[in-house]
């Protein structure tokens, strides 16, 4: 049986659950998140498996880190991790469109089926889900509410100061 331990950390988009399977970083769910599950699924308290996970989260959520260069665990469809791998492709400060997702990843018909594995993304931010935006470039969903998907973008792109978000 795998060894599950989480801690909480804040954040500029309110606590973060961080939650490690056999010391590796397998979810990151926000306060009120569509998809989170249950409490009792994060395992034991236990801040130990996280320290770099949170160095990183902290110097992102300064303006520092672009990129996060973190082992993670993602357990999902074969379909689901091929567009997690996708998301991760998606530069800091860029956007993507379902469509255009769906295109990269070789099934330019399945956009409604890449909407919902990103909306199933298990670790929000760092697999940086909020960076797929609707045809048009419009804010459709997002597990953590569209204001934290408006405001992650506005950050990266450089409209909205590190500071500002807290």
């Amino acid at each position: 049986m795998p060894a599950i331990q989480h801690t909480v950390v804040d954040s500029p988009y309110d606590p973060l659950t961080l939650v490690a399977v056999d010391g590796v970083l397998s979810r990151v769910h926000m306060t009120g998140q569509r998809h989170r599950p249950p409490e009792e699924t994060f395992g034991d308290p236990d801040p130990r498996p996280f320290g770099e996970t949170i160095r990183q989260l902290d110097a992102y959520f300064a303006g520092e880190l672009t990129e996060f260069d973190l082992p993670l665990n993602l357990i999902g469809t074969p379909f689901q991790l091929r567009v997690w791998e996708g998301l991760l492709r998606i530069p800091y400060g860029e956007t993507r469109t379902y469509g255009e997702l769906a295109e990269e990843l070789g099934n330019p018909g399945a956009s409604r089926a890449v909407g919902l594995a990103n909306g199933k993304n298990p670790v929000s931010i760092i697999v940086p889900c909020h960076r797929v935006i609707g045809a048009g470039g419009s804010l459709t969903g997002y597990g953590g509410g569209l204001d934290r998907k408006q405001r992650l973008l506005a950050f990266e792109s450089g409209t909205a100061e590190p500071a500002a978000l807290f």
